[in-house]
């Protein structure tokens, strides 16, 4: 009992010492976003990496959530032998599914596992190949170098991707409501315009930077972090996919209690 006691309280000292220099990379970092334009070729990089390159697969993400939503609420509906009743309701209630939870969080998924761990991964390769002792000796400072941009990139093009994610969605919830069900695109589409809140993309898209801004945060700390040469790289991969992740559903959960 004692040392499970050691060994629970070792870790709980080793999370608050990691949560503690993540909030001084952080502020770090932050200090050097009004010196942004300035440095706009490393930021216009780091957003063709998020954004551009990412596209195809958060399209392909978003495609497959519309989907998805729409096949579990309308077949929940079906089973009651209740479709008729919700019909005029249904692509309302799929439409804030995928704005306000479903889009912005799966995104941010795949953004950390594509972007957050990539990042990880190469700052990792920098840090054991001593590129990061060598912009010390350069004097550059590697928050502003590394850091600024990829958290400036993240926090813009995370919305952006978002964005592209609900449209997607809604197209292919659409489409299942038509060829399973037998919709019309105007039953679908005026019941999304007749409840339409704003403040449900506006929510969606705050996660969304939020999230952004997270993942590259802890994908820069992690990989300034990294020792151990080529499996110390590999396992700061991993470990900046599973903070990222875990970060993102925590701070959903926050966001749901308050909103």
């Amino acid at each position: 009992m004692v040392k499970f006691l050691k060994t629970l309280g070792r870790k709980f000292i080793n999370f608050i010492s990691e949560l503690g220099q993540l909030g001084i990379l952080s502020l770090r970092v932050l200090r050097y976003f009004p010196q942004a334009f300035q440095s706009k070729h490393l930021v216009l990089k780091q957003m063709e990496l998020v954004g551009n390159k990412s596209l195809p697969l958060v399209i392909l993400i978003g495609l497959f959530t519309g989907v998805i939503s729409a096949l579990e609420a309308t077949s929940l509906f079906y089973k009651f032998n209740m479709l008729g009743i919700a019909k005029p309701f249904l692509g309302s209630s799929i439409a804030t599914a995928i704005f306000t939870e479903l889009a912005p969080v799966l995104t941010a998924l795949v953004i950390a596992g594509r972007i957050g761990a990539s990042m990880a991964a190469e700052i990792g390769t920098m840090q054991v190949t001593e590129q990061i002792d060598a912009l010390d000796m350069m004097s550059i400072d590697k928050y502003r170098f590394i850091g600024m941009p990829r958290a400036i990139a993240t926090l813009v093009m995370m919305p952006v991707l978002v964005l592209f994610s609900y449209v997607v969605g809604l197209i292919g919830a659409y489409f299942l409501t038509l060829f399973k069900f037998d919709f019309s695109m105007v039953t679908f589409f005026e019941s999304v315009q007749r409840f339409f809140q704003i403040n449900e993309i506006v929510i969606g898209l705050i996660k969304s930077s939020v999230f952004g801004g997270v993942t590259a945060l802890i994908g820069v700390h992690i990989g300034l972090k990294t020792t151990g040469g080529a499996e110390g790289v590999g396992n700061s991969t991993v470990k900046a996919f599973t903070l990222s992740a875990a970060s993102i559903l925590f701070i959903d959960a926050i966001f749901g209690y308050f909103y």
